[in-house]
């Protein structure tokens, strides 16, 4: 009979424990204590949590509401506002154009003018693209180019804005500013190749630009990778002569180094220069900002991949300034928000439009940049998860989700691997701001809205993040 009794208590008592797991969030007040514990460890206050966890179909064993309505900093789960209204408001085939005209007459394979490009703002024309322009240029039968190359830029505003202003780190990939005529996005990559033989570093920088000088290789290092970039002593104050006074720790292996200090211009006439020359060509002009003249006839055209694709990119691994351009083209392509050229402010008006008529209005939404690399950008947790079930009910459902990154699969979750390949969520991270926000499957089959941000001095911390993870798991093992 003893162990009759034993054997009852301890079923009741796990039935208790799975009752009190399930209904820790069905009042709407407590978070599990699976994650409150985390926190504590994270030495973060709940008071700096907002988390709302609820169903797709609006029914299910739990549901979190801690702060929902609190405006937070969301970090880079802003980009999930911005993808799916541009899937709406443009649709997922929208594509850009880039243009080239000539203006001038063409003498043999002598133009005696000027070559001009009208940027579309397109987001991903990358080195290949640029080159297969410049390839249609020489078979339209232009070998060489007597004038300048015009680009007109005049789509998007210029934004003057200050690229260290954000964390001091202008030269860094991420904080490469939009521009109507964005190139591989501004981005050199220097790669390190170890030469055991001659214990050195060779270095190959891709794309070939015109004019770059300075050594290509580096004295190779002993010793443990570690901070291989301050090793290497880097200066690269001067973009086209940059210095490397330091070594390379060959034990890292080939490593790349993504730099983004050229202007836009700069950038652009040496990275062509370097192209037209590789195939040919010859040009000894400068670049100069302008307008398409009237007089100027199309001789080829970029068309960029589908919208549909282009979120991929923008949630799987956070591309700031893709979704900066994201909602520039949303502003270019509005009535709302004022006059052209497009501004941030424009995309944002169109935005906001957008969500008061299909009922997401969220009067705290500050969506400033669209891409969430901002100190001002605010939503409340409660608005997000309105969005991510909208989002899942809609038609355009399938190119939303699937631009999430998996967890334990790819994207910025690939290294994650808890509740592996059962969620689709997207990171966000900055100092002080830690976010994720998506869909979790749970181990019963049922599809649960994820919305959690952290906003404190300790929220940029690897504690942080696994208390995040503990609420995937959570959601997983009880939903």
């Amino acid at each position: 009979m003893t162990g009759s009794t034993n054997l009852y208590s301890t079923i009741v008592a796990i039935a208790l424990l799975t009752i009190a797991a399930s209904a820790s969030a069905a009042t709407g007040d407590p978070l599990p204590a699976s994650f409150r514990a985390a926190l504590q460890r994270a030495q973060l206050p709940e008071s700096a949590a907002a988390v709302v966890v609820a169903a797709i179909d609006g029914t299910g064993p739990i549901a979190i509401d801690w702060n929902g309505a609190a405006p937070m900093n969301p970090a880079s789960t802003l980009k999930l506002v911005t993808t799916y209204a541009a899937l709406n408001l443009l649709g997922p085939a929208f594509s850009w154009q880039t243009q080239v005209f000539a203006n001038g007459a063409l003498a043999g394979d002598v133009l005696a003018g000027d070559v001009a490009i009208r940027g579309g703002g397109d987001p991903k024309i990358v080195i290949e693209d640029l080159w297969l322009l410049a390839y249609r240029m020489r078979a339209y039968g232009i070998r060489e180019i007597r004038g300048d190359v015009v680009l007109d830029k005049s789509l998007f505003a210029r934004l003057d804005s200050d690229p260290d202003a954000f964390d001091g780190a202008g030269d860094r990939a991420y904080n490469v500013g939009p521009d109507a005529l964005l190139i591989n996005f501004k981005a050199l990559a220097f790669h390190f190749v170890p030469d055991p033989s001659t214990n050195s570093a060779r270095i190959v920088v891709i794309p070939q630009v015109a004019g770059m000088t300075g050594a290509r290789v580096v004295s190779g290092l002993g010793g443990a990778c570690g901070d291989w970039r301050g090793k290497l002593k880097a200066d690269y104050s001067q973009p086209l002569a940059p210095q490397f006074r330091g070594g390379y720790p060959l034990a890292c292996g080939e490593r790349v180094w993504y730099l983004g200090a050229f202007d836009h211009e700069q950038y652009f006439a040496a990275v062509f220069r370097g192209l037209w020359e590789s195939i040919g060509g010859t040009w000894r002009g400068n670049t100069r900002l302008g307008p398409v003249p009237a007089t100027a006839r199309l001789i080829a055209e970029h068309q960029s991949q589908p919208l549909a694709l282009m979120v991929r990119d923008i949630n799987k691994f956070s591309n700031n300034v893709m979704a900066r351009h994201l909602l520039l083209t949303i502003g270019a392509q509005s009535d709302v928000g004022g006059p052209r050229p497009a501004t941030p402010e424009r995309g944002a008006a169109a935005v906001g439009a957008w969500l008061a008529r299909v009922g997401l209005a969220s009067p705290e939404l500050v969506l400033e940049n669209g891409a969430g690399l901002s100190r001002n950008a605010r939503i409340s947790a409660d608005s997000m998860s309105r969005l991510l079930r909208h989002a899942y009910r809609s038609p355009v459902m399938p190119e939303f989700v699937s631009s999430l990154p998996i967890t334990g699969v790819d994207g910025t979750m690939k290294d994650r691997p808890v509740a592996r390949g059962a969620a689709h969520l997207k990171t966000g991270s900055l100092n002080d701001v830690r976010a994720i926000a998506g869909y979790v499957t749970a181990r019963s089959g049922k599809t649960y809205v994820i919305t959690c941000f952290l906003n404190h001095a300790n929220a940029d911390t690897h504690a942080a993040q696994n208390a995040q993870d503990e609420l995937i798991d959570w959601i997983f093992a009880n939903g």
